[in-house]
């Protein structure tokens, strides 16, 4: 049974979430119209990557949370991206937030903050992964930096058909984002799934390149630099089948 996952690949207003939810509103129904079950938008989507934590952080249950909350239940789809949040213990973590039709809510905190633009001053790390079965699918979240980490990956991966990542990647370093993906979802044999935004903000161009690859590199879909709605099937069956013909993971040493 396939999954029907949804790229919005969007601009992002500087700082100013409710500006985002009113852009978003009309791309998350047109995704849910189309069929999404799965429906990933930007990290940091209601800000832009801002290392203003002090201003931006939201309360675990704040405007961004509840905005993704409403759309997942109006629209009964599961529903991410990540938001600048507050935890109890006072410390601001760039938070993916995950939230399923019924209302349920999971959390992954970033495990490797971008130290190049100080992201660690701001944010703490997260230690711990995020694996949901969503559908029949075993998808592994993370956010944007960590996918230069291929260890994380490799710790996950048997137990993962999808890998989503949520990012502010700039267009300077499109190359690394593009192959970054394709190279995660060949070495671990399962789809990944890599959503970035467009547009520029604070001082940065974002160059869009939204892409599904499949267990075995190919592309299923890809985005530009413009504002676009993507959509594809991950099929759980087929990352099993890949690996059952082409056994890599028995010859890891880890």
């Amino acid at each position: 049974m396939s999954l029907r996952v949804a790229a919005v690949q969007h601009d992002i207003v500087w700082e100013d979430p409710e500006t985002n939810f009113q852009k978003l509103r009309p791309q998350i129904k047109d995704a849910a119209d189309n069929g999404a079950q799965l429906v990933v938008l930007s990290e940091m989507f209601s800000t832009g990557f801002t290392m203003n934590s002090a201003k931006c952080a939201e309360a675990l249950d704040g405007a961004s949370h509840k905005f993704l909350l409403d759309q997942a239940t109006e629209y009964q789809i599961w529903i991410t991206g990540s938001v600048p949040t507050r935890w109890e213990d006072g410390i601001a973590y760039n938070t993916l937030n995950l939230l399923a039709p019924s209302g349920e809510t999971y959390r992954y905190k970033k495990i490797h903050p971008f130290s190049f633009s100080a992201e660690p001053e701001n944010y703490g790390a997260g230690t711990e992964f995020l694996q949901v079965d969503i559908e029949g699918t075993r998808t592994t979240f993370f956010i944007c930096y960590d996918l230069r980490f291929a260890d994380e990956f490799w710790r996950t991966a048997q137990s993962t058909d999808l890998f989503v990542i949520p990012a502010n990647w700039p267009a300077g370093r499109k190359m690394h984002w593009q192959t970054l993906l394709q190279a995660r979802a060949i070495e671990n044999q399962a789809y990944v799934l890599g959503v970035n935004r467009v547009g520029d903000g604070d001082g940065l161009s974002y160059a869009g390149d939204s892409a599904l690859i499949d267990p075995w590199g190919e592309t299923v879909f890809k985005g530009t630099s413009e504002e676009t709605l993507l959509l594809g099937d991950v099929d759980a069956e087929v990352a099993a089948q890949t690996r059952a013909t082409f056994p890599v993971f028995q010859d890891r040493r880890n």
